[in-house]
């Protein structure tokens, strides 16, 4: 009973991400393809779920290092084996990289590390994955692009009362994540560069 129930929030959480993923992605050009929208949603749906991000090393609930699970994967001696672990890596780094960025970016972890694992593990599986290698395609060919969409899809609205402006305004500051500053300059706010404090 518990198992039917968990699958049938994983599907109702999937559908929502992939309505609001589709929503967002009006915007891009040229508009992502909804295979991909589909899979991307079901990643968030099933990550979201903290069993399927997490796993316990050395008897403690953590979460494994991108550079870990390359290395995992460079040595896995089975192709299959090799697929599904780069799946987690790609996975992972769009999950954590579009939604904790400023929490890596404190640890000195950019962007571009998450584009470059994600779309490297991504671009592998387009060649050499029993299936979904057009999804794996568009991901590793657009992956900055997808860590935007998934950051934008599950941020929360932020109102226009002053303690969410002002919440998100000092975000920015100590942050200065681009998505930020859109989104600060959507509401009218005129930012200036040198008062980040990083």
């Amino acid at each position: 009973m518990l198992q039917r129930a968990a699958e049938t929030f994983e599907r109702t959480l999937g559908d929502y991400f992939r309505e609001r993923l589709a929503a967002c992605a009006k915007a891009l050009e040229p508009h992502p393809q909804e295979d991909t929208l589909w899979y991307v949603g079901a990643v968030l749906a099933r990550l979201g779920d903290s069993r399927h991000l997490f796993s316990y090393d050395e008897g403690r609930l953590d979460l494994r290092p991108l550079a870990l699970l390359y290395k995992d994967a460079h040595e896995a001696t089975a192709e299959h084996e090799r697929c599904l672990i780069l799946r987690q890596l790609g996975d992972q780094a769009l999950f954590v990289g579009a939604l904790f960025p400023e929490r890596y970016q404190r640890k000195g972890f950019r962007q571009d590390y998450f584009v470059g694992m994600g779309g490297g593990a991504y671009d592998y599986l387009a060649g050499n994955a029993f299936s979904y290698r057009h999804v794996f395609a568009e991901l590793a060919e657009r992956f900055s692009a997808f860590l935007e969409l998934v950051a934008h899809a599950c941020t929360r609205k932020v109102g226009n009362n002053v303690e969410d402006v002002l919440a998100l305004y000092q975000q920015w500051r100590a942050t200065g994540n681009p998505r930020l500053a859109r989104h600060l300059q959507s509401l009218g706010i005129s930012l200036d560069a040198g008062g980040k404090t990083h």
